[in-house]
């Protein structure tokens, strides 16, 4: 007999949606979109569907695995955990507990994967990752603009007489605000979609504007600078609420918008005309993460964030810098969770860089891995020195469902539940401010364990098992102990399923902002304290023609990895059908050029790496010199595209810069 439970989607995303799930004969049969949902009203994407395959895939791990002379050994849990543990004391003996890294990613949104967190400060503080493959530039940006990263209510977009949606392919990647553009369309705003790709948002705005890849945040200043020279800047926000604006006016005067046209490859007109869009109040700007994933990528949002500004659309209904909505997850007590205040010591690598620092750093040697809610070998940039690194040490211990890239190469895989196996809350922190509940719905297969579990036997030989001597149910009460004094406690959200956070529906609207200034600071004073360049520059992409011509002329082509359509970055890939292969998506320029059709077999290269794969001509109002290839393909269906991209860091130290990456591409033979 089938049951419908309410649950909810627990992947990294922007929608975070209420789920229906169908449960049969304990086995999860059907995931559907939960209706009664206020922001996801009963639709959901075919990633959120496809858990149900994830659930009861006859490929889920089901034992722990020792690696024995090059393979997979079936062993029991005592035997694992036990081997692990004393692999633990013995290396914080001899080298001090840093010696471990612990890598985690953000393939579960569960507020109690914070839990990993909580184990390895009592241990004693290993080496952690910092900053943020995935947005961690725009993050830092807007913090110095700002003080914080914070958006307007999903709702809020019915007040804008004007839409900008700003390298976001929001069809593919936010889906409920894809439906809300079509509403507010319905409704007489006007959306303009800025993207070097002609992709499925673009197809429904009213205007379609493509930008050299790399050079928005130039667009931005050439937008300012029209802005300026018409009077169409609000000075009442400029004078009253901001700090620097002085530095930068004379940064716009000294570059002409004949060179910004030159460089971005957008004409003049174009900018004037958004100018004008921009003082015609009020204007939402949506920006997407493409485009801070360049060397320049901090200073491209904190650019467009300044565009919104000069033009009076902060703090406004129907405005806004839309980029992430951190007051959601700052609603939960994290810290009380993860007892940050428990380790002892602590060292810290970049996301980006963590290769290259386990092969380098010697003070202490990085001698165990731990791998968690992550896949690094797929996701971590330049992939062949991430898989050098990752064969190098002494220990790798990948907590794993699947036998991903990472988990074959590691020394024992644990393995681990899926959403509907375990209890937890989840919540998005980009898009709306809900939070959803997840209950257990079903048992494990095999042997798999929750994370939990997995920490609490490993804290227990480890010495500290009395701080993880709570239920689920208590951690979760714990994670959401400053809810209840506003009114929300866990057995309510229990009862109805979702609720909507205590967040500000139009952030900045008392423009007091939470910079040391308390002003929108065009010159960050936060940067200046860390010893970085506080203001704005216009500063170019890496790799490109105007910073390093030679490199140019060997890869002329600009590298765009996008975010796959049915697969939550690496995720699913091994759940597709038909099997999944490289897809190199190339502009018609690129394909006359070099007399590629659709399907043809090609290799793309630089120096990093390469990649070979099948083509498919991009035809329409697309920029020229672009490759597309999608992240996170498993090595057994053509290799990640990372083998191509670079580990280096941002312009503010935070952020990866994926997309800042020329390649060259050739017909190959298979």
């Amino acid at each position: 007999m089938s049951k419908v439970f309410t649950s909810a989607c627990p992947l990294n995303c922007w929608d975070s949606c209420g789920f229906k799930v169908v449960v049969e004969d304990g086995k999860v049969t059907k995931v559907d979109g939960d209706e009664t949902h206020p922001i996801t009203k009963g639709k959901i994407c075919g990633r959120g569907r496809m858990l149900e395959k994830r659930t009861n895939s006859s490929e889920r791990l089901l034992y722990p695995l020792k690696k024995v002379d090059g393979e997979f050994t079936r062993i029991s849990w005592e035997q694992a955990l036990e081997e692990i543990s004393v692999k633990m004391k013995a290396i914080k003996a001899e080298h001090g507990s840093t010696s471990i890294l612990h890598s985690h990613d953000y393939a579960n949104g569960g507020l109690l994967k914070n839990l990993d967190k909580r184990f390895f400060n009592l241990f004693g503080g290993v080496t952690e990752l910092i900053g943020s493959i995935c947005w961690g530039s725009g993050i830092e940006g807007q913090t110095w603009d700002f003080g914080d990263a914070y958006s307007h209510s999903p709702e809020d977009i019915f007040n804008s007489k004007n839409i900008i949606v700003w390298g976001r392919n929001v069809a593919r990647t936010n889906l409920h605000l894809f439906q809300a553009l079509q509403e507010a369309k319905k409704r007489g705003a006007h959306l303009i979609v800025i993207d070097p790709i002609f992709n499925a948002t673009a197809k429904i705005a009213h205007e379609h504007i493509t930008v050299k890849p790399g050079m928005d945040g130039l667009l931005a200043a050439g937008i300012m600078k029209e802005m300026l020279r018409l009077g169409l800047e609000n000075q009442e926000f400029i004078r009253n609420h901001s700090v620097g604006f002085e530095d930068l006016h004379a940064l716009l005067d000294g570059i002409s918008i004949e060179e910004i046209t030159e460089k971005t490859e957008v004409p003049v007109e174009v900018m004037t005309k958004l100018a004008q869009v921009y003082g015609d109040r009020p204007t939402s700007t949506f920006i997407g993460l493409g485009m801070q994933r360049y060397e320049n990528g901090g200073n491209t949002i904190r650019l467009i964030d300044a565009l919104v500004a000069i033009s009076g659309n902060i703090g406004i209904a129907g405005g806004g810098a839309n980029y992430a909505h951190k007051q959601v997850g700052q609603s939960f007590d994290v810290t009380e969770l993860s007892l940050a205040n428990q380790k002892q010591e602590h060292r810290y690598f970049t996301m980006m860089e963590q290769a290259e620092k386990i092969l380098n750093e010697k003070t202490p040697e990085v001698k165990m891995i731990f791998v968690t809610c992550g896949n690094p070998l797929t996701q971590v940039p330049d992939t062949n020195v991430v898989k050098k690194a990752f064969s190098s040490v002494e220990t790798l211990v990948v907590v794993e469902q699947f036998m991903t890239d990472t988990a074959e190469l590691a020394d024992y895989v644990l393995p681990t539940t899926t959403a509907f196996e375990e209890e937890d809350v989840y919540y998005s922190s980009m898009y709306h401010a809900y939070v959803n509940y997840g209950p257990q719905l079903v048992s494990a297969p095999g042997e798999a364990k929750s994370d939990l579990w997995i920490w609490t036997e490993l804290a227990k030989r480890l010495g500290f098992g009395d701080e993880f001597n709570y239920t689920r149910e208590q951690f979760l009460e714990i994670g959401m102990k400053s809810l209840v004094e506003k009114g929300l406690s866990l057995s309510q959200l229990k009862e109805i399923g979702h609720a909507e956070l205590p967040v500000d529906e139009i952030p900045w609207s008392d423009y007091q902002f939470k910079t040391p200034s308390g002003k929108y600071e065009f010159t960050s004073k936060s940067a200046e304290q860390k010893g970085l360049l506080g203001q704005l520059t216009l500063a170019l992409p890496k790799e490109s023609k105007w910073t390093n011509a030679e490199l140019a002329k060997k890869f002329p082509y600009q590298l765009l990895t996008i975010h796959p359509l049915r697969s939550n970055h690496s995720q699913h890939y091994h759940l597709l059908s038909p099997e999944p292969k490289v897809r190199v998506e190339i502009s018609q320029n690129i394909a006359e050029q070099l007399q590629l059709m659709d399907d043809a077999y090609v290799r793309v290269w630089n120096e990093r790496g390469e990649i070979f794969g099948y083509v498919t001509v991009l035809k329409q109002g697309v920029h020229n010199d672009i490759v597309k290839i999608d992240e996170g393909i498993w090595s057994r269906f053509g290799g990640s595209v990372n083998q191509l991209t670079s580990s280096q860091v941002s312009d503010n130290g935070l952020g990866s810069i994926l997309y800042d990456c020329l390649v060259n591409i050739e017909a190959a033979n298979e």
